[in-house]
C-alpha cells in the first residue's frame, strides 16, 4: 500500500469516528427525542412517512425497512414507508407538478393527524423535503428533520432537527445512517417491550 492511499484511508475513517463522538456529545438530547416521538407514533397506532434525495433517499429506504422488518429484536412489524420508491408516482407527480413537490403531494396522499414525517437532507435545504414538512405539519403530523450544517429550510421546519456539525456531505451522510440506526434500536427496544406488556 502506498503513503497516500494509506493516509486516505487513516484520515476519512479518523475523521468519522471524531464526528460520531461529537455528534454523541452534543446531540444525544435530540436523538433521545425523535426516537421517543417516532416511539408514541407507533405505539398510538400512527405510521412514519420518511423522504430524502440520493444518498437521503437511500437511507430512508433503509430506515423504513428496519421498521418494517426488524433491527435486532422479533416484534411486530412497524408502519414507515419511504416516499422516493414509487418511480410512477415520482415521476407523475415530478412532471404534472414539478419535481419540488414530490413528496408533499404524497404527504397529502397518505398521511393523517398523528403521523409522523422524518426528513432527511445533507444540506438541509432540500425544497421537496421542506415542502413535506410543511404539509405534514398542515396535516397534524409532528416532523423530524435529518440535516447537516446549520438549519436551513428543512431543519426550521422540524418539530425536532438532528443536525450533524459539518460541512462535508461524505462525513454527514455517515453520521446520519448511524444516527438513524441508534433511532431504529431505541424505538424497537420501547414498542417490544410495551407490546409485550399488553399481549
Amino acid at each position: 500500500m502506498d503513503t497516500n492511499t494509506e493516509t486516505l484511508i487513516v484520515k476519512a475513517l479518523t475523521e468519522s469516528a471524531q464526528l460520531k463522538l461529537q455528534v454523541a456529545k452534543e446531540l444525544r438530547n435530540e436523538i433521545a427525542a425523535a426516537a421517543k416521538l417516532i416511539g408514541d407514533v407507533f405505539l398510538a397506532g400512527g405510521k412514519l412517512l420518511l423522504c430524502g434525495n440520493g444518498g437521503s433517499a437511500a437511507d430512508a429506504q433503509h430506515i423504513a425497512g428496519e421498521f418494517v422488518g426488524r433491527f435486532r429484536i422479533e416484534r411486530a412489524a412497524l408502519p414507515a414507508i419511504a416516499l422516493n420508491v414509487n418511480t410512477s408516482v415520482l415521476t407523475a407527480i415530478g412532471n404534472d407538478y414539478g419535481f419540488e413537490k414530490v413528496f408533499a403531494r404524497q404527504v397529502e396522499a397518505m398521511a393523517v393527524a398523528g403521523d409522523a414525517l422524518f426528513g432527511i437532507s445533507t444540506s438541509g435545504q432540500s425544497e421537496n423535503v421542506a415542502l413535506a414538512m410543511d404539509v405534514a405539519r398542515s396535516k397534524g403530523c409532528k416532523t423530524i428533520a435529518l440535516i447537516g450544517g446549520v438549519l436551513g429550510r428543512v431543519g426550521e421546519k422540524a418539530d425536532i432537527a438532528i443536525a450533524i456539525p459539518s460541512r462535508d456531505t461524505p462525513r454527514i451522510q455517515e453520521s446520519h445512517i448511524a444516527v438513524a440506526h441508534v433511532i431504529c434500536d431505541l424505538v424497537e427496544q420501547r414498542v417490544a417491550a410495551e407490546l409485550s406488556k399488553e399481549s
